[in-house]
């Protein structure tokens, strides 16, 4: 209706060229952002050179992504009214989406200094903080955005993503209630409530919020966050089909790629070339790479790229003709698949359907042989009952606030370990990179001379038992059938399934000694040194 008056007035007075300008503001409410752009720019080719038509200009141009004209238009609007908070504020938004975080920082702050009730503002310096993983600063903002609007559903939802962050779940369940509460239909809380019950271990009523949020907004990252509640309920083929939108959404999407040749889905092989290469983190190699053999039985030469590291070990690997590193050149091949998505054509359907055999990697027995002299060596004649191999933190993988996050659930301080200490006939071999142990702990600390993870198995093939955090150790362990102690975070990942504390995938291998609450590794580690103390008296007593 005001769009029709404002034409009405524009045919009865053209030569007012602001009604333009206010036709603009009307289309941009009813979401035609392309005609009032036009409008915009129409009353600025008339003069009407007003702060706020280069601001509106500034959010039509947005619409259509072209970000580099937006932010163009909103200096402008803020050269011309250095007051502007809504141009500062949204010019800080887009410099916040490339990653500027200190200018945007700056804008904000600028704005919240003309503009202290501008709760917007405060809002999104939050989430500027939180991209740099300053929570408490955070935090704080969010307070404020509420204090100033307390009906603020998107506060809310982010004081949730904060708690979440820190590992407090329950906390973070109660903020996304609360955002619910005031906006039901708002599908990023839905979507975020299905992380924090997930995260408790309610993963079906999780998977429930996840369908919701969909159906109100098909987004991948909400089809990735309902796959990994499938497969941790073991509802494995629904799982890995939904998990391809890993691909579309969030921290993988720049890495997909887009060969010419299809994508296997099961396909036989008669001969043909199937390239296959690591996708993620070094665990998520090992673990992935058992398919090699069953894709060599379906009749494919495999090409097999993995991360560099992982290269020497990878030659032990049956059913693989190629090993490569990641920026290799690959071969001419027919069909490709990334390592994770291999379960959907290998009809990995069922708990039951995961294929264990154990072990499929191996390090070399010249490798073997010559660890077991560095051991020799180290222990001074004087061989253990038992030879435990320790990892106690992940990589901390700064580059993500999330993942970072993880990293600090699944690793523990060192100070942890202190109840396994001088257990008698147990000596310790530190299996962690990067990160050293109190000197009073007395580890046997021989990382240094592992060039690449084929040392690493050589020198757990000459231990007994590997007790670690959830880290690519773990897998290498269990791959190698070494017996691996798992140490289990709260909000564990879904590969290790829930309410159990064996593993499917490396089965009479692996125990998991699981957090009975967040954060709880005291709890853990009196429940690893008790079973410890009674393994190493029956095998002393059994050499003896």
């Amino acid at each position: 209706e005001a769009e029709t008056h404002l034409l009405q007035a524009e045919n009865l007075a053209p030569q007012v060229k602001i009604i333009a300008y206010h036709r603009g503001v009307v289309l941009t409410s009813l979401g035609r952002f392309d005609e009032a752009r036009q409008l915009f720019e129409t009353a600025l080719a008339h003069g009407i050179d007003y702060p706020d038509v280069h601001y509106n200009l500034g959010n039509a141009l947005k619409h259509f992504g072209r970000t580099e004209e937006a932010k163009q238009q909103y200096q402008i609007a803020i050269d011309k009214q250095p007051t502007h908070v809504m141009a500062l504020n949204n010019l800080a938004n887009i410099l916040k989406d490339e990653g500027a975080f200190d200018k945007a920082i700056a804008l904000y702050q600028r704005a919240i200094a003309t503009d202290p009730a501008y709760a917007r503002a405060q809002y999104n310096l939050g989430i500027a903080y939180v991209s740099l993983g300053l929570l408490d600063e955070a935090e704080k903002h969010y307070h404020k955005a509420l204090e100033l609007e307390p009906n603020y559903p998107e506060a809310l939802n982010n004081l949730g993503i904060i708690c979440r962050l820190r590992g407090q779940f329950y906390e973070s369940r109660a903020w996304y209630e609360k955002s619910l509460a005031l906006r039901p239909h708002y599908d990023e809380a839905l979507n975020n409530l299905g992380n924090a019950l997930h995260d408790c271990g309610e993963s079906e009523e999780a998977i429930i919020r996840y369908r919701q949020a969909i159906l109100m907004r098909d987004t991948p990252d909400y089809h990735h966050n309902m796959s990994l509640a499938l497969l941790a309920t073991g509802q494995l083929e629904e799982g890995w089909r939904v998990y391809e939108a890993r691909w579309y959404g969030g921290q993988l999407s720049h890495v997909r790629r887009d060969y010419k040749q299809p994508i296997w889905r099961g396909e036989a092989g008669q001969g043909r070339t199937l390239y296959v290469y690591a996708e993620q983190g070094f665990g998520d190699t090992i673990q992935f790479c058992r398919y090699a053999p069953i894709l060599a039985e379906k009749g494919w030469r495999v090409v097999l790229e993995v991360q560099r590291p992982l290269l020497r070990l990878m030659q032990s690997l049956q059913g693989v003709a190629q090993v490569l590193a990641t920026g290799d050149a690959p071969p001419d091949f027919d069909m490709h698949c990334p390592t994770m998505s291999l379960p959907i054509g290998c009809k990995t359907n069922t708990v039951a359907d995961i294929p264990a055999d154990i072990p499929y990697l191996q390090a070399t027995p010249d490798d073997v042989t010559r660890w077991k002299e560095k051991l020799s060596t180290a222990e001074m004649g004087d061989k253990p009952s038992l030879r435990v191999g320790l990892v106690w933190s992940g990589n901390p993988r700064m580059h993500s606030p999330e993942m970072s996050a993880v990293n600090s659930r699944r690793s523990m301080q060192a100070e942890c370990l202190v109840p396994i200490m001088g257990i008698p006939g147990v000596r310790y071999y530190s299996l962690q990179k990067g990160v050293e142990a109190p000197a009073d702990f007395h580890l046997i600390d021989l990382m240094n001379d592992c060039n690449d993870f084929a040392d690493t198995a050589a020198l757990i093939s000459n231990l007994d038992l590997v007790i670690s955090v959830d880290t690519a150790v773990a897998h290498l362990a269990g791959a190698l059938g070494k017996p691996i102690w798992m140490l289990n975070r709260f909000d564990s990942c879904w590969r290790w399934l829930q309410n159990r504390d064996d593993s499917p995938w490396y089965p009479h291998i692996l125990r998991q000694f699981r957090q009975q609450k967040p954060g709880d590794w005291a709890g853990v580690m009196g429940r690893v040194a008790d079973t410890l103390k009674l393994l190493a008296q029956g095998v002393t007593a059994a050499r003896d």
